[in-house]
């Protein structure tokens, strides 16, 4: 007879004693009789039926771990609820018998492992926790398991476990980290830390770096958090290379080093390995599959990683991988529907569990008991320059609307579906066919064709106007077969070769390596998939996201769509667009499109794009801004078009920006994007009351987003100027003829420059400090002025309409006055300090800044000489230098001693060793004299 028969006829409570020996048994304890007591016979010992001390009782099962007392066990008969005897299971760990009292674990006078068991259920209390509390877990843990805990109690007694740890943690280094990712790091470890829930949630939007944010928390979980091992799952097989790469590429805080060498990372091939590793990676269908014994190739295999069983997963205890295996389960792209039939693999494991994705469904908060830690949407991200905005391209047919008929007797082709092999026979009935059995009974190469000429004709005159390559472009099909019927139409249709346009599924001999093809090859334009890289897989050259598919699910449309989202480098997308060079539209990525060839944008659950009134120009959407008219649409494109914007400028031009703005852009941007978000819109109005005006609570976010730039004229100038820098328009479609051509005198030209000139001077000496300075000294100074100041009007000027240059400008006074205008064949920055003191009149010549410096130096060192003092060699070489970064820098601030040339002779301490106690004196009078 077998343990279950034998099991099934006992008494409810020895019918319990039997599994719960079973139980430990398999956990890898001796379970003895008081008589029969042996401690050296195992690590673990549990003895039946011991009395404790007096008033105590008799516990069911007393603990021994190294042939220490460490816990005990309560035993109740199956349906008991076990919360309800923890007082009796607390009454034992408290009363140790006297002749255990010297070979006692305890903490505190008590036993610090005590569990409630019925065969069916197990709760487990760590007394070692800075809060000991019951949970439930799958089985009892290994003895090596409590005595590991018992080594970390010796080692730290203040917080021996993780749980005590995580409430100290060291400041997190956020130098190479994003804010949301910051934002999510700091607040999972609070919820780690509160543990009111052993499940947190982090929602982050698709190509806001979650994989990297996980790699640093369990870093520091590892490092500073006492957690032992972490499992991390992912979705896909392909996508555990790329996470493993992540970690192995990851460099810590402090020394560098890579995280691989402290802490071993290794991808799950069986249960027996997962001891060997800090970092575990694998798919939750070949954790199962190790769970159930089996080895585990680290190849791709459709059939195990696609594998959905028709009925929840059975889990059952595999001593290889205990449920104590790991700390920490982290569960990426956690939008998948995995917690019904998988429910029980990832509550096997007695660990925290944290999941990660960009779209949650109501099953991933339910499962992760609504503890959403930290959310990033995809249009913050947009805001922050992380992701890219989009555009909407819809297509549409006949065919593709409304389906088709075949009259009987047609004679058509047929595909066998396994053996590709082509027929061609008459049906023998009417078909018709409605567009949701296109492309799976039915395949329309007609319908295929004219989608892709569509999108052909269309794609440089509409979708992407000034380019002339075709973008990179991802297409999703129904099946493997729509796939390749869609690959050969996009040769054909572009007449172009295998090397533009590939199928990349799981069906490929060598996905990864296509993969990498596509995102590095500058020939290979468009990859035509299924579903292989419809999740988590990086293609950062994307601009054409192609629905041939409809999509059903609002988490797996959104996965897809954010396959474009990702921004890149511009010299990496440069890389791979051939037309980089021709094109000025095409120098970086700005935005992708969605093609719709089947209506997937039309369902309820998509979410339109920022940039939603495209007929409106940048100018006149500020303009509305200045007279608080703007609408809720016309706030989402503004934010859209300031994102795109501040992705193109450079690092100089973006602090010039958050300078004017005295705040960054980009919470500026975010302002808006939040001003138009239809939930923090209804949370808004929520949180007025039942009395207010919806429209009044849209209306007073939407001016409040907009007051940085309403308030700010000179803000909204500088946006404008930096557009029409970035953007140059071709027009290729009008054609011109010659008038007349001929030769003329280039003075009316440099006076009408010197004019406007002057004018600018004019409109903007309350705008520009740099002339603001020399307006308000009145004289010829320019104390108020530095070469920052003067690098700011250089930039300005230098853009259109004007596009000055110092040296354009002195040309042009040189052509009409050439008596008091000196020669100046290189005008620099510092120039400009001549030519508004000349066009202000300040000055009867126009000579070069440098020479004026270089005159004064040398009126100064003769003052010197006849006020008796005279200056060496070794100090001379510092005065010179000064007097070359004066006349370079207009002005030097002690600061710069630092620099070069100052440092090669010990910088501000070599000056005072060569020019004595006043050195800061003669550089502020040589400052004074010099720039006068």
């Amino acid at each position: 007879m077998s343990h279950e028969d034998l099991a099934d006829r006992l008494p409810a409570e020895a019918r319990a004693r039997v599994l719960i020996d079973q139980q430990l048994t398999a956990a890898g304890w001796s379970v003895q009789n008081r008589k029969e007591l042996n401690l050296f016979s195992a690590q673990g010992i549990a003895v039946r039926e011991v009395p404790m001390a007096r008033g105590h009782g008799r516990v069911d099962y007393l603990l021994f771990v190294d042939k220490r007392v460490v816990g005990v066990i309560e035993a109740k008969p199956e349906g008991a609820t076990l919360s309800g005897v923890e007082w009796q299971s607390t009454k034992y760990a408290d009363g140790l018998p006297s002749e255990f009292q010297n070979r006692a674990g305890t903490v505190d006078g008590r036993l610090p492992f005590v569990f409630e068991a019925s065969g069916s259920e197990t709760h487990f209390t760590n007394g070692l926790d800075p809060d000991p509390r019951a949970r439930s877990i799958f089985a009892f843990p290994q003895p090596e398991t409590l005595a590991r805990y018992l080594r970390d109690r010796d080692e730290d007694p203040l917080t021996p476990t993780w749980r005590g740890k995580i409430r100290h943690m060291p400041p997190l280094y956020t130098v190479p980290l994003r804010p949301a990712q910051i934002d999510a790091i700091q607040c999972t470890e609070a919820s780690l830390a509160a543990q009111r829930v052993d499940r947190s949630l982090i929602q982050m939007a698709t190509g806001a770096g979650k994989t990297y944010t996980a790699v640093t928390l369990a870093y520091r979980l590892l490092k500073d958090a006492g957690f032992k091992r972490i499992l991390f799952l992912v979705d896909r097989n392909n996508l555990a290379k790329q996470t493993a790469a992540e970690f192995e590429n990851y460099s810590t805080p402090g020394d560098g080093r890579k995280f691989t060498e402290l802490y071993p990372v290794q991808r799950l091939r069986s249960a027996a390995m997962a001891s060997s590793s800090s970092i575990v990676i694998s798919t939750i269908q070949r954790v199962h599959a190790a769970l159930r014994g089996k080895e585990v190739s680290d190849t791709d295999d459709p059939d195990l990683d696609d594998f959905v069983p028709e009925q929840p997963a059975e889990v059952s205890y595999n001593p290889d991988m205990p449920p104590e295996a790991f700390d920490l389960v982290i569960v990426d792209e956690a939008h998948r529907s995995i917690y019904g039939v998988w429910k029980g693999v990832l509550e096997y494991f007695d660990a925290h569990i944290l999941g990660l994705t960009a779209t949650p469904g109501k099953q991933t908060f339910a499962f992760f008991r609504q503890n959403l830690v930290s959310q990033y949407t995809y249009t913050e991200s947009v805001a922050d320059g992380v992701n890219v905005d989009f555009d909407i391209y819809r297509i549409r047919t006949e065919v593709s609307e409304n389906g088709a008929r075949i009259d009987a007797g047609t004679v058509v082709p047929k595909v066998d579906r396994r053996t590709r092999k082509q027929k061609i026979e008459a049906i023998d009935e009417d078909l018709e066919y409605r567009k949701s059995q296109l492309d799976r009974a039915v395949q329309n190469p007609n319908q295929i064709r004219l989608v892709l000429e569509t999108f052909r004709d269309r794609l440089f005159s509409e979708i992407f106007p000034d380019r002339n390559a075709v973008p990179k472009t991802l297409i999703f099909c129904k099946d493997d077969a729509h796939a390749e019927e869609v690959v050969t139409q996009v040769r054909q249709v572009f007449g172009k070769g295998n090397d533009f346009a590939a199928k990349i599924t799981y069906q490929a001999k060598d996905p990864e390596r296509a993969l990498q093809q596509f995102r590095t090859s500058p020939t290979l334009r468009v990859a035509v998939t299924v579903d292989m890289i419809a999740t988590g897989t990086d293609v950062r050259p994307l601009e054409c996201v192609f629905f041939m598919r409809d999509v059903r699910s609002a988490q797996y449309f959104e996965q897809m769509k954010g396959r474009g989202a990702r921004t890149i480098a511009k010299a990496d997308f440069q890389a791979v667009t051939p037309d980089a060079l021709t094109s000025a539209a095409a120098q970086e990525k700005t935005r992708f499109v969605i093609i719709d060839a089947v209506g997937v944008t039309e369902h309820a659950f998509v979410d339109p794009p920022l940039n939603r009134e495209k007929g409106i120009s940048l100018q006149k959407l500020l303009g509305k801004v200045a007279t608080l008219t703007i609408t809720e649409d016309e706030t989402a494109t503004l934010a859209s078009r300031l994102a795109a914007l501040e992705l193109q400028v450079t690092s100089k031009e973006r602090t010039e920006l958050d300078t004017v703005a005295k705040q960054p852009l980009r919470d500026i941007i975010k302002s808006l994007v939040e001003a138009s978000d239809p939930q923090l819109q209804a949370d808004a109005i929520q949180q007025a009351g039942e009395g207010a005006n919806p429209k009044r609570v849209i209306a007073g976010l939407i001016e409040k987003a907009i007051e940085p730039l309403a308030a700010n004229p000179e803000l909204r100038t500088r946006i404008l100027e930096l557009r029409r820098q970035h953007d140059l328009i071709i027009d290729d479609a009008n054609p011109d003829q010659l008038i007349e051509a001929y030769g003329v005198e280039n003075a009316g030209a440099a006076k009408e420059l010197v004019s406007d000139w002057r004018q600018y001077i004019e409109d903007h000496r309350d705008d520009i400090i740099a002339i603001q300075a020399l307006h308000l000294t009145g004289d010829t100074s320019i104390k108020g002025s530095s070469f920052a100041q003067l690098r700011e009007l250089a930039d300005r000027i230098a853009r259109p309409p004007h596009q000055w240059t110092p040296q354009k400008i002195w040309q042009a006074y040189a052509a009409l006055d050439t008596t008091r205008v000196k020669k100046n064949d290189r005008a620099q920055v510092t120039d400009l300090v001549s030519l508004l003191r000349f066009a202000l009149e300040s000055d009867d010549e126009l000579v070069p800044y440098a020479e004026k410096v270089a005159n004064r130096y040398a009126s100064w060192l003769l003052q010197q000489e006849q006020a008796g003092v005279t200056f060496n060699d070794t100090q001379r070489w510092w005065l010179d230098r000064i007097a070359d970064v004066i006349a370079s820098s207009a002005g030097m601030g002690l600061e710069a001693l630092e620099g070069e040339p100052f440092a090669q002779k010990g910088g501000i301490s070599g000056v005072i060793r060569d020019l004595g106690d006043q050195a800061g004196d003669i550089v502020q009078k040589m400052n004074e004299e010099l720039t006068a």
